[in-house]
């Protein structure tokens, strides 16, 4: 048995094993095959709507119908609902409580407090202490991201009286809306340097960088005007196009190597100098696999992250791909930096280029990216725009990076603010402040 005792709290506070202060229920999923049971109003809670620490609505509703016919059950307002299988719980429990009646999904439990135990205090000691939670409640051995329900009832939580339960959680309600507040507000910042980014990388590959150059209609919609000394030119005829392979996963000889191969989960930033998995000479040798030389646009072209986004980068060392990629060798005159910043610019007109295949993947077929049309200034003007884009990002990635340690800081703030409160480190006063 798991030690139980798993807080720090007041002497005086009493101890009690959740499962003696509340009700556990679970859930279920109605049949997807019958409409009829998701035409309904009913909201039905799964891990994707645990957002927020209160439940107002969720993205999938049910009929009372599909409620009756499934293993899934109508929670009355005021339960603290966790995930108890997703692999969110590699890193966090979302817990919430729902402000209307809801049904559950079955990767989902509602704890039903009784009279001693306030659900907003204990969503928040639940919500304060995640990382000794999930090494408490996960199972042993688990294939799959989950919490054991036995567990969860055995733990033995602080159980304050009731009024300083509320106290805790009226004081815990008022600063962390305060952090949440000032949260928002730097990632708004972050969404606006985001913009200010996509929007500066967009004009100079498409306006260059004299503000009183003439400018000609390019004649293609979502181009718009160039400078009138730029031509436009087939992707086709700029590159040579080079697939990727998978070596035979199941002999580790190719699998032993130093050379690179890069796959889209490498694809995290705009310079490729190494990946995760790397592959053997005699893999190069035995297989479809080639050899990139640096210099090469890598790019993404199959895959659900092109329902959003073109992931493109330069390699700086000599790598291979994997078979959801594509390696654009550049000719002369396009220098490849600057084709890697069209792509970034343009990045939504690229994705709508993708087809959906019969799954569901999203695939961007070679003969299409041929033809799309690229603004080709002269090689020395690519240059001076590569230049320029490097050095206006950075001083805005540093800005972002200030505000994303700014928000870490008080997200880090929170977490602890509520750990304290819980335990009674915290003064709170024992009524309703």
């Amino acid at each position: 048995m798991r030690p139980a005792l798993w807080v720090s709290a007041p002497l005086d506070w009493p101890r009690l094993r959740l499962k003696h202060v509340g009700r556990f229920v679970g859930g279920g999923t109605p049949s997807k095959g019958n409409a009829e049971y998701w035409s309904g109003e009913i909201p039905w809670v799964s891990p994707k709507d645990m957002k927020s620490h209160v439940i107002r609505d969720t993205e999938d509703h049910i009929s009372e119908r599909g409620l009756q016919d499934s293993a899934t059950t109508l929670i009355e307002p005021g339960a603290v609902l966790i995930v108890v299988r997703s692999g969110i719980l590699k890193h966090s429990i979302p817990v919430a409580i729902n402000a209307l009646p809801v049904a559950l999904n079955q990767d989902m439990r509602a704890i039903l407090p009784d009279e001693r135990l306030d659900p907003r205090y204990l969503a928040r000691l639940i919500e304060g202490h995640q990382a000794e939670l999930l090494r408490s409640w996960s199972k042993e051995g688990a294939t799959v991201e989950s919490l054991e329900s036995d567990l969860l009832g055995d733990t033995a939580i602080p159980v304050p009286p009731l009024p300083q339960q509320r106290a805790i959680a009226d004081y815990l309600d008022r600063e962390t809306a305060r952090i949440d507040a000032l949260v928002a507000a730097k990632e708004r910042v972050l969404a606006l340097l985001a913009e200010k980014r996509l929007a500066l990388i967009t004009r100079a590959v498409t306006r260059g960088l004299d503000p009183d150059v003439p400018l000609r209609d390019s004649g293609i919609p979502w181009l718009g005007e160039i400078p009138a000394h730029w031509e436009t030119v087939a992707l086709r005829f700029l590159v040579t196009i080079t697939s990727g392979a998978t070596p035979d996963t199941g002999n580790a000889e190719y699998w032993d190597g130093r050379i690179p191969w890069v796959s889209p989960k490498d694809m995290k930033q705009h310079e490729i100098e190494d990946s995760q998995d790397h592959v053997s000479g005699l893999a190069l040798s035995k297989s479809a696999l080639h050899l990139i030389d640096p210099g090469a646009v890598l790019v993404v072209v199959r895959g659900m992250i092109l329902a959003h986004s073109f992931p493109a980068a330069v390699n700086t060392k000599s790598v291979t791909i994997n078979q959801d990629m594509k390696a654009l060798r550049c000719k002369p005159p396009l220098n490849p930096f600057y084709l890697r910043d069209f792509f970034l610019g343009y990045e939504k007109h690229v994705v709508s280029l993708a087809d959906s295949s019969a799954h569901g993947t999203r695939k961007l077929e070679t003969e299409m990216l041929g033809r799309l049309l690229v603004p080709l200034p002269p090689l020395v003007e690519q240059h001076e725009i590569v230049a320029y884009i490097a050095s206006e990002t950075a001083k805005l990635d540093n800005l972002s990076r200030a505000t994303e340690r700014t928000i870490s800081l008080l997200k880090e703030r929170r977490s602890a603010l509520i750990a304290a409160a819980v335990t009674g480190q915290i003064d709170v006063g024992e009524g309703v402040a």
